[in-house]
């Protein structure tokens, strides 16, 4: 019994620093969705002020990427958006783990759970995993909600031409925000 208390303590002490470092990690990606966020949201609304929401998809169908591929290429982790309904083909469908988590995402937020509420790190294998829920405000609506005018969905065509984003109520899970980093 006594040889076996080292290696408890050992092992014990092993699973602390893991914790810290998941818990480190989780605060490295809250704070890069808080940048992307803080990057975007101010040019969206800038060009909804502008030119309205068809001016706001423009901004959005150039800004989001180009954000999301600095923040990757600064950050080490890798950023990107996804959705259950993407909106754009090429960059936003889930991978089986961040589909299972969106699934997640949507059960809690039907059961009441606000969506900046939402959000998930782990480590799975040599990768730490993070999704931060997007819900959907009213701002959203007018591009992503259940009727939109006639300019949004040209626009929406112009820029997305496979988009699945749309028919969103308020306080709906829309997509995430996606990091992984490798150890």
């Amino acid at each position: 019994m006594t040889r076996a208390l080292p290696v408890l303590l050992l092992l014990c002490s092993t699973c602390a620093l893991g914790a810290a470092q998941q818990e480190q990690l989780q605060q490295e990606a809250r704070a890069l969705v808080q940048q992307f966020v803080g990057q975007l949201k101010p040019q969206l609304q800038q060009a909804m002020q502008e030119g309205g929401p068809t001016r706001a998809i423009a901004v959005c169908a150039t800004a989001a990427p180009t954000i999301a591929d600095s923040l990757s290429e600064s950050s080490g982790w890798r950023v990107r958006r996804v959705s259950l309904q993407q909106r754009n083909a090429s960059r936003a469908v889930p991978d089986k783990w961040e589909r299972a988590v969106l699934l997640q995402f949507d059960a809690s937020a039907s059961a009441g759970e606000k969506p900046m509420n939402l959000h998930l790190g782990e480590l799975q294998g040599t990768r730490y995993r993070y999704m931060q829920a997007q819900g959907a405000e009213a701002i959203c609506l007018t591009c992503h909600g259940e009727n939109l005018a006639q300019p949004v969905i040209d626009a929406l065509q112009q820029y997305y031409p496979d988009d699945m984003a749309t028919g969103y109520q308020l306080g709906q899970v829309r997509g995430a925000i996606s990091l992984s980093r490798e150890m």
